[in-house]
């Protein structure tokens, strides 16, 4: 897939039919789709404007939006009935040589395509052509990156940051995915890769230990019940070892955490002694501090500056990016950067649906028709500010246009 700057690309048909085009990423906690209509069927506002088109002279080019779903893996039915209800079960192809009565294939990735094959192929006749997870990643982050103008941000202190991407130092970068578990992915260009670590601390960490600790019944109940909590009443924090003074010799503050849940240890209490609210911000303080520092010794090792963090975990949550930030800058005293991504759960969905590319079902080039915001100057010119409009992180529809081979 080729990434430039056009000014003029081909003329779209015009269409009433949804056509769609599916991919789907089946991880061990989620279900993501990704998925192309030519029909205005989702009531979401779209902020992001990207063309897809050959540029060859008679080739049909379609109009239209990617869209973007998820389920619960656990609730694997609640996405197949989706799929049932858009029609999306029609929008594969056929690989070639296959015999006429072959079933549909679609594209996915994840465990998962391995895992759910038969109940696809069973519930909606659909075979699942499956691609590398990690070939997926890496591809869905490299052309959210280069073809999307707001998708990379900086959130720290409570201000967000969209940052500018130069395609020509864009890489290496180190990519970290924070699934069930956790990939830190140093990559080099496109198709250049590798996974150097990981850590097994994850979205399923916070999702399992919470749901024991709280009995919340699903991981967006667990976060939102972390915004009302206190992790303080938990957490032993270096002032309370210090006697409320920092630590200065060694450059600790005294609201420094020392040990997550370590208050736990002293108080004579019992689980339910404590608030639910204060035991998932422990729990998600931890975990995202856990990740900021294991990502930042990572991209140490390679001298890398920048670390893009995406994935389901984040959702877009405030409190969970500026405890990945601050602990990427304290551990690199402000030499690294921690930057997020607006689509951060769908990488690999869309690595999945790019690759379509390679049998010769879409023809991708991609134009860049984002509508530039403007550059603060004042900040050195490299940063976008968004204006405060509600959710900080929304897995909006992207607009755009692709070439048929």
């Amino acid at each position: 897939m080729d990434i430039v700057e056009s000014k003029q690309i081909s003329e779209p048909i015009k269409s009433e039919a949804q056509i769609s085009h599916l991919a789907l990423d089946i991880g061990g906690s989620l279900i993501k789709l990704v998925y192309f209509s030519t029909n205005s069927d989702s009531s979401s506002s779209s902020k992001d404007s990207v063309a897809v088109s050959s540029g060859n002279e008679g080739r049909p080019v379609l109009e239209g939006k990617l869209h973007f779903a998820k389920f619960e893996t656990a609730k694997i039915n609640d996405c197949i009935d989706f799929i049932r209800s858009k029609q999306l079960r029609l929008s594969g192809f056929q690989k070639h040589g296959a015999p006429a009565g072959e079933k549909c294939t679609i594209k996915a990735t994840g465990g998962g395509a391995y895992k759910y094959a038969d109940l696809f192929k069973e519930k909606l006749g659909i075979c699942l052509d499956k691609e590398d997870e990690m070939d997926c990643l890496v591809a869905g982050s490299n052309f959210l990156l280069k073809a999307v103008h707001t998708e990379a941000f900086t959130y720290m202190d409570g201000q967000k940051e969209f940052v500018q991407i130069d395609h020509d130092d864009l890489y290496p970068y180190m990519l970290v995915n924070i699934g069930s578990g956790v990939s830190m992915i140093k990559v080099d260009g496109p198709g250049k890769f590798e996974r150097v670590s990981g850590t097994n601390v994850g979205g399923g960490t916070f999702w399992g230990l919470g749901r024991l600790l709280t009995k919340c019944k699903s991981f967006d109940e667990l976060l939102e019940l972390s915004h009302r909590g206190n992790n303080r009443v938990i957490d032993m924090l270096v002032g309370d070892i210090y006697g409320g003074m920092d630590y200065t010799k060694i450059g600790l503050s005294s609201t420094t955490i020392a040990s997550s849940f370590g208050k736990a240890i002293s108080d004579n209490k019992e689980l339910e002694d404590y608030k639910p609210e204060d035991i998932s911000r422990s729990l998600l303080r931890m975990i995202s501090n856990n990740i900021g520092q294991i990502s930042y010794l990572n991209a140490l090792r390679f001298g890398l500056k920048r670390i893009f963090f995406a994935g389901f975990f984040i959702r877009g949550h405030a409190y969970t990016m500026d405890t990945i930030a601050v602990a990427v800058h304290f551990w690199s005293k402000g030499e690294a950067k921690a930057m997020f991504l607006k689509h951060e759960g769908f990488l690999g969905a869309l690595g999945s649906f790019m690759s379509y590319e390679k049998h010769g079902f879409l023809n991708l080039k991609v134009h860049q028709l984002v509508q530039q915001s403007p550059v603060d100057a004042s900040r050195g010119g490299d940063k976008i500010h968004d204006p405060p409009n509600g959710e900080l992180n929304e897995n909006q529809s992207i607009d755009c246009s692709i070439c048929l081979s």
